[in-house]
């Protein structure tokens, strides 16, 4: 039976190297894959999927207001798709959550999801949210705080390098403006053992 999987963790875990290894291993045994990613965040380019350390796929890119059901259905009633990986998967709403597990039910697809479980404020994602709720596997991919311990929180920094307490949910950046913490230092605001206040 297939799955619906998600594969969840902090900033530079390294989700997408997994995914991209993942996609690889199905393609290297002649398998059909299909690759979205969010429109929202082009750091890589529009409808790329990129690792920091330098690999890369193109990828299909998906909207808060498209439907993946119809649109990966298409593509397999073109030609079989063996699985379906989704990056930035906590940018996906809940009913398209739903959407991934009918593909995984019905047409039996495995699909493969990676992203972030809370945001700057320790908030899950609503698509996280409905993932860690309904997906047939968990894994977190896990990445380390600067003091070594596990990290598991994500911190927004302004252009100065300052943690920032309120904002949008979704707000695109690399290491210059996210950086990942233990929830030790996560609660303390504390970089690289300096304490940062917030501005105010």
């Amino acid at each position: 039976m297939s799955k619906l999987y998600f594969s969840y963790a902090a900033m530079n875990a390294g989700k997408s190297t997994v995914l991209l290894q993942a996609a690889h291993n199905y393609e290297e045994r002649g398998m059909r894959t299909c690759l979205f990613t969010a429109l929202v965040d082009q750091r890589a380019g529009k409808g790329r999927i990129a690792s920091r350390i330098g690999i890369a796929k193109d990828a299909y890119v998906f909207t808060k207001d498209d439907d993946l059901c119809g649109k990966i259905t298409d593509l397999h009633n073109q030609a079989k798709l063996d699985c379906v990986l989704i990056d930035e998967a906590q940018f996906l709403t809940p009913e398209q959550v739903w959407q991934l597990a009918a593909i995984a039910d019905d047409l039996k697809i495995p699909v493969l999801c990676y992203g972030l479980r809370t945001d700057f404020q320790g908030k899950l994602f609503p698509g996280s949210e409905i993932l860690l709720s309904i997906a047939d596997q968990l894994r977190e991919i896990r990445t380390i705080c600067w003091c070594g311990a596990k990290a598991i929180m994500v911190m927004r920094l302004d252009e100065d390098g300052q943690p920032v307490q309120e904002g949008a949910q979704i707000h695109i950046g690399g290491n210059d403006q996210y950086i990942s913490l233990c929830r030790r230092h996560w609660k303390a605001q504390q970089l690289m053992g300096q304490s940062a206040q917030p501005k105010t």
